[in-house]
């Protein structure tokens, strides 16, 4: 969301940036937020100075962040009949009885400023591509007695489950995307991953940069021009050399970055064949579905103290860590600490990340030969 919109004397406005827009296009932050103003008139903007981002000149092909400012010129008088004139804002359609009712059954948090949903595996946060299912599409059922909609001031992966944070006030989303832009949100996920680190407890420092050749559907361990990621995991427990359950920590936000890291050190998360391909899949009774869990999330609060909420496991989570003999509780036994000072085991890291790349490129260029054989 984009909030604290402020207006001079000589009708320049002022946007400050949120969290949910942050990465996206600044001609992509018009469309969803001032949709009444033409592209054409975006580029006259730039070209000509007036539109800015923390004081400096953009253009409308600027990738932006949250927390960032952007000048907005004054509205300029509507032309009629023009090609490139705006759409009218679609409605968003009423929602049923039903799905009233699943929204608020992931509820599992609620106060003046914010709520907490238990978000279930394959339901997407936001919409997209022949997404129409999304919790975005069901906050009007969480409005309850407040005078706004609520706002998403973070993301979790459509097959990832668990907590996930709802602003109900505008100066809450400001807050809350300030928190998570700033990292002093914490947030631990539960996995379960195939193999066992050789580490217990182990922090991942490898950058992440979009896949060529995915449309920015995939990521991948970018040395050179990926962005900084860092994320921390400590193993729970063990079922022999077959699977580990690890508690994971990102203290970065970076897309799909836990799902990244644990393939590039060898230890893809079960059922996660995006990142981790065939191997990704134990056999003997466990789920095909993705093992990843959002288990806890804390946030200091807009009104003081903070929010401490966990969110409880979806079914076939909790149905695989009984498979495997894993005890539930053991997880939630886990000390909330901060990591552990030192550097990190990078050297090894990398060189796990570099051999695991080569091979997914080589599997990539079989496949590729393969599709070309049948042509």
């Amino acid at each position: 969301m984009s909030e604290g919109k402020t207006e001079g004397r000589d009708g320049v406005r002022q946007y400050n940036v949120g969290y949910d827009d942050d990465g996206i296009r600044l001609d992509r932050w018009f469309k969803r937020h001032l949709p009444e103003t033409s592209f054409t008139t975006v580029a006259k903007w730039a070209r000509t100075g007036q539109l800015r981002v923390d004081g400096a000149r953009a253009t409308p092909g600027d990738r932006i962040k949250a927390g960032q400012t952007l000048r907005v010129p004054p509205p300029e008088p509507a032309i009629a009949d023009t090609a490139d004139a705006p759409r009218p804002k679609r409605e968003r359609p009423p929602l049923s009885d039903d799905q009233i009712a699943y929204a608020r059954e992931m509820v599992i948090h609620k106060d003046l400023q914010a709520l907490v949903i238990n978000k279930p595996p394959g339901l997407a946060t936001q919409g997209g591509t022949k997404t129409s299912e999304h919790v975005d599409g069901l906050l009007d059922a969480l409005q309850y007695e407040a005078e706004g909609r609520p706002k998403l001031v973070h993301r979790l992966d459509k097959d990832t489950s668990g907590a996930l944070l709802v602003a109900r006030t505008t100066r809450a989303a400001g807050f809350f995307a300030k928190a998570f832009s700033g990292r002093t949100a914490r947030k631990v996920y539960w996995a379960l991953v195939v193999g066992v680190p050789s580490i217990d407890d182990g922090m991942v420092d490898l950058p992440i940069g979009k896949q060529p050749g995915t449309g920015g559907e995939k990521m991948h361990v970018d040395e050179e021009n990926g962005q900084a990621a860092r994320s921390r995991y400590r193993v729970i427990e063990r079922a022999g050399n077959r699977c580990a359950w690890v508690e994971l920590q990102p203290f970065t936000g970076r897309t799909h970055q836990l799902r990244v890291h644990m393939a590039a050190i060898g230890h893809p998360i079960v059922g996660d064949g995006k990142y981790g391909g065939a191997a990704a899949f134990l056999t003997g009774g466990v789920s095909r579905k993705m093992h990843l869990h959002s288990r806890r999330i804390r946030v200091d609060h807009p009104d003081g103290g903070s929010i401490d909420e966990t969110a409880a496991l979806p079914t076939h989570f909790a149905e695989s860590l009984a498979t495997l003999g894993f005890d539930e509780a053991k997880g939630d036994a886990m000390p909330f600490e901060e990591p552990k000072k030192g550097p990190p085991p990078k050297a090894v890291l990398k060189q796990r990340a570099k051999a695991h790349a080569k091979t997914m490129r080589k599997e990539h260029r079989g496949e590729r030969r393969r599709r070309g054989s049948k042509d």
